[in-house]
C-alpha cells in the first residue's frame, strides 16, 4: 500500500512539473519605431552554449525574425544580441497526507506521515536583446526561462519552443 501511494504521488509530481510552461517576459522602449526595422544582424558575443544548442537558438531566432518581415543584412537596422545562462534549482516537496493527528486512512486515528522530496536540476534561460543599430540603444528585450538544461532530449524540443514564445512578444503591442 505504501509503495502504491508513493508511486502515485511521484507520478503526480512528475506530471505537474512536466506540464509547466516557460516563464517569458519582455520590455521595450516606448519611443522606438518598430515599423522602421527591416534588417537585422545576429551578434552572439555572450552565447555560452555548445555548438548544437547554439545552432538551435540561432536557427529558430532567424526563422522567427523572418516570419515578422525582417531580413538578415550586413548594414542592419537592428542588432540582435543573444545570451544564455543557467542556474541550479532545488525543488523541495513536502507532503502531509493525513496531518499530524487525524484520520490515518483505513487504520483509524493516529499520527500521519510527513514526507519530503528534493530534486536538484539546472534551469536555463535565453535573453534576446534588440538594439537599434544607429543609436546603439536597446529597444526591445525578451527573456525566457525554464529550459531543462540537464536533458538533451528536452533541450532539443524546448529551445525552439522557448525562442518562439519569446518572439511572440515582438513587435510589442502598444497599450
Amino acid at each position: 500500500m505504501k509503495k502504491y501511494i508513493f508511486l502515485l504521488l511521484a507520478s503526480a509530481a512528475l506530471t505537474i512539473t512536466s506540464c509547466s510552461s516557460f516563464n517569458v517576459r519582455s520590455d521595450y522602449a516606448e519611443t522606438a519605431n518598430f515599423n522602421s526595422y527591416k534588417t537585422y544582424k545576429l551578434r552572439i558575443d555572450d552565447l555560452k552554449l555548445n555548438d548544437i544548442d547554439k545552432d538551435r537558438v540561432l536557427n529558430e531566432l532567424s526563422k522567427q525574425l523572418q516570419m515578422r518581415g525582417l531580413q538578415p543584412g550586413e548594414n542592419p537596422d537592428m542588432i540582435v544580441n543573444v545570451k544564455a545562462n543557467h542556474k541550479k534549482v532545488t525543488d523541495i516537496t513536502n507532503s502531509s497526507p493525513y496531518g499530524m493527528w487525524g484520520w490515518g486512512g483505513p487504520f483509524g486515528w493516529g499520527i500521519g506521515m510527513n514526507r519530503t522530496w528534493t530534486s536538484n536540476y539546472n534551469e536555463g534561460a535565453i535573453i534576446v536583446d534588440l538594439v537599434d543599430a544607429k543609436t546603439n540603444k536597446l529597444v526591445w528585450q525578451g527573456i525566457g526561462s525554464g529550459i531543462s538544461v540537464d536533458s538533451p532530449k528536452a533541450k532539443q524540443r524546448q529551445i525552439p519552443e522557448i525562442v518562439a514564445e519569446i518572439m511572440k512578444n515582438y513587435p510589442p503591442q502598444r497599450k
